[in-house]
């Protein structure tokens, strides 16, 4: 789980006579990752493409565009069939000719129903006015405008005008039209230049005549007779797509398929008589490889496995001994004598197992593993649901995000879907499981009493009587990011390890010394009076009693030099640091073994945050009662009913109302309490995958991964193509 699959190098080499059956053949294993040859033999080109591969590229993108004119997805497919070269040659002919003409006139109509839009728009406002369209125009000494204005305006501005000697007005409902007779000395845009101190938004006189309302009506006769043709078209366009597209789909997958076969001698070195290919293949399917060429080619063909590809990073990256050089081909030579294509990694597969496979989504989100890199997707796997569901930590959350998750993995063919649905089930799982543990459900602390029989073994630290449980998920926090930084480094160390000792041993090997000994020394009692105390107290007893109050309680007299072995492994982390990037750098970074762990404190925050939000959405609705009071206050939500201040409530006297709760405020009062109690979930519901989610996600890509992970893979790609929509038999 930790490395990817082991692939191994293969070559395969043999007569250009057959070289259509090895493609063939290779193909519809669908397991050799093709290396690119780069030309870089002596005598050997790359190959020719198949006969015919012009062609075949030129019918597919044909038959996509067909596709997308009709707008055919997976669903349209139908059974599986089989496609000849004649069939496809025939009908996609067929095919495209009736489907460029139905969208041709599909465009037309479609150009004919926007002009007549247009024209609609720009009339419909002289329809308002009622005046005849040929009265708004054609003029020598009258003026006139028309616009959307507020008439008195315009009245206004043309009255106190020197300008204008006489003028009138007409308005419809939105719509003014001015007419003005200008004084013999005035400009003749002079009507226009007073409009532009108006609000007025001019309209274009549309070039017709006769009534405006009647024109609409023509208009509006003639948009209708468009849209039905055009709604014609469209049945008929829908028709053909429900009848070819069984075999459009099949004819992408046939021609996809041919493409790729034709366009295989690219990757390889050949010469007039010979070919050689190399790829990538799972080592453990590599005598499959052997058996299927056998069976279709016999001995005309040889295949050799050429390495097998390590997990050391010095192999990986090329700082191994140097290979000897093939004098006839200038390529590498292999162990077994043969040649090898130079400067392609091996592909990753990672190898996880179902359960663990969803969570390779986050992983990929960043980047693919390296080959030689260890895959975190076990860690993020143990750690991410765990961290999202301390910190939602409610077993009706849970169930809702498990539900959410169910229906992502069982509605969608997508995998990246099914993995995020994958990825809810398993964080809703633990959100219930500690939930559970809270004694939670919706916010509400009935369960703990239902399922544990009193108090429940966690509690969240929301109220004053709890406040111990807060820090304690504090302190809780910071050692889980001990822990999970550790094993970072521990990754980091073993991966540098292969590549250069030193670099381990400076780099992440002073990382765990500068962590286990600044930590160590934080939880010793070496001068205690200027620690937080709670560091002491809370596995001592308070809440939990662990018999934990400092390293010294552990080893009697010898407490103060469990703090000084802390100081010591700091500075031996310390001088081993500083030997790597240098003394002022080193020196800034190592402050990073503060700051680190820190960062993980904001999983106790969000658990909080998450908490108080669930609260506040049932204190408006229910109401909440105190008793006690100070650190001893308990909070209380009215449920069952309100008891009064001063009365008594299990023993305890009820000290105040924080409020009084919708759920009690009558009827109005109870119907908006509903919505507010089922919105205000539902915002907790999602903002706890936008909170919770994302801090989880955070420590891992930035805290954890960032100690050792790169990234960087190749995707494994085989040659060929899994069919979906034809068949050979």
């Amino acid at each position: 789980m930790l490395r990817p699959e082991r692939m191994s190098k293969v070559s395969v080499t043999g007569s250009r006579a057959v070289m259509d059956d090895v493609i063939e053949t290779v193909h519809e294993l669908n397991l050799v990752h093709l290396s690119n040859y780069d030309g870089s033999w002596d005598g050997f080109e790359p190959g020719d493409p198949v006969e015919g591969a012009d062609d075949a590229s030129e019918k597919l993108v044909t038959v996509r565009s067909l596709e997308s004119i009709l707008d055919i997805d997976d669903e349209d497919a139908g059974p599986s069939r089989i496609v000849t070269d004649e069939a496809l040659e025939d009908e996609l002919q067929s095919v495209r000719e009736e489907v460029n003409d139905l969208d041709d006139r599909r465009s037309e109509l479609e150009d004919d129903l926007r002009d007549v839009e247009d024209r609609l728009d720009s009339v419909k406002p002289f329809a308002d006015l009622g005046i005849d369209l040929d009265l708004l125009s054609g003029y020598e000494t009258l003026q006139v405008a028309v616009g959307e204005a507020d008439e008195s305006e315009v009245r206004s501005a043309l009255a106190d005008a020197d300008s204008i000697a006489e003028f009138g007005t007409f308005s419809g409902e939105n719509t003014v039209a001015v007419f003005a007779y200008p004084e013999e000395s005035a400009d003749d845009d002079v009507l226009d230049e007073l409009l532009v101190g108006v609000d007025f938004a001019s309209l274009d006189v549309p070039d017709a005549e006769g009534s405006p309302a009647e024109y609409v009506e023509e208009l509006e006769h003639e948009h209708q007779k468009l849209q039905s043709k055009l709604d014609s078209v469209e049945n008929e366009i829908e028709n053909v797509k429900l009848d070819t597209a069984g075999f459009l789909l099949a004819a992408e997958e046939k021609l996809t398929i041919d493409v790729q076969k034709s366009e295989a001698p690219l990757n390889f070195a050949t010469t007039e008589n010979a070919f050689v290919a190399e790829g990538w293949i799972p080592t453990e399917r590599y005598t499959e490889l052997t058996s299927a060429l056998g069976q279709a080619v016999g001995d005309r063909v040889e295949v050799d496995e050429l390495e097998r590809a390590s997990y050391d990073a010095r192999d990986a990256m090329g700082h191994e001994e140097p290979a000897a050089q093939d004098e006839a081909t200038g390529g590498e030579v292999a162990a077994d004598g043969g040649t090898t294509m130079d400067g392609d990694q091996p592909p990753v597969v990672q190898d996880n197992p179902g359960t663990v496979k969803p969570f390779e989504l986050l992983v990929n989100t960043i980047n693919r593993p390296k080959y030689f890199e260890f895959d975190p997707t076990v860690v993020l796997f143990l750690t991410f649901p765990a961290f999202f569901g301390f910190m939602i930590g409610d077993l009706g959350y849970g169930l809702l995000y498990m539900g959410v998750g169910y229906w992502l993995y069982s509605s969608f063919d997508n995998e990246a879907f099914k993995s995020l649905g994958g990825i809810a089930l398993w964080a809703g799982g633990f959100t219930a499981l500690f939930g559970v543990l809270y004694g939670e459900v919706f916010g509400l602390h009935q369960l703990g009493s239902i399922v544990w029989g009193g108090e429940p073994p966690m509690k969240k630290g929301l109220q004053p009587v709890n406040a111990d449980y807060a820090l304690t998920w504090l302190v809780v926090s910071i050692l889980v990011g001990l822990f999970h930084m550790t094993v970072g480094y521990l990754f980091g160390f073993v991966e540098e390890l292969s590549h250069d000792p030193v670099d381990a041993v400076l780099e992440s090997g002073s990382w765990v010394l500068l962590f286990a000994g600044v930590w160590t020394w934080i939880f010793s009692t070496q001068a205690s009076g200027a620690k937080p105390g709670f560091l002491f107290d809370i596995f001592a007893g308070e809440p939990f009693a662990f018999g934990f109050s400092g390293f010294s309680s552990q080893i009697g007299t010898l407490g103060l030099a469990i703090g000084g072995l802390g100081l010591v492994l700091y500075v031996a982390g310390e001088v081993k640091h500083l030997g790597g990037p240098g003394l002022l750098i080193g020196l800034l970074e190592s402050l990073s073994v503060l700051s680190d762990a820190l960062s993980y404190t904001r999983i106790a925050a969000v658990l909080l945050a998450k908490a108080g939000m669930a609260f506040v959405v049932n204190l408006l609705f229910f109401g909440v009662f105190v008793t006690g009071e100070g650190s001893h206050a308990e909070w209380h939500f009215g449920i069952n009913h309100m008891p009064e201040v001063g009365t008594m409530y299990h023993g305890h006297e009820v000290t105040s109302h924080m409020f009084g709760g919708l759920f009690h405020s009558g009827i109005g009062g109870l119907l908006i309490g509903l919505l507010v109690l089922v919105f205000g979930h539902l915002l907790v519901l999602a903002l706890g995958i936008t909170s919770a989610g994302l801090q989880a996600v955070r420590l891992e890509y930035v805290e954890f991964f960032g100690k050792f992970y790169e990234g960087g893979g190749e995707e494994y790609e085989p040659f060929g193509h899994d069919r979906t929509y034809t068949t050979q038999d």
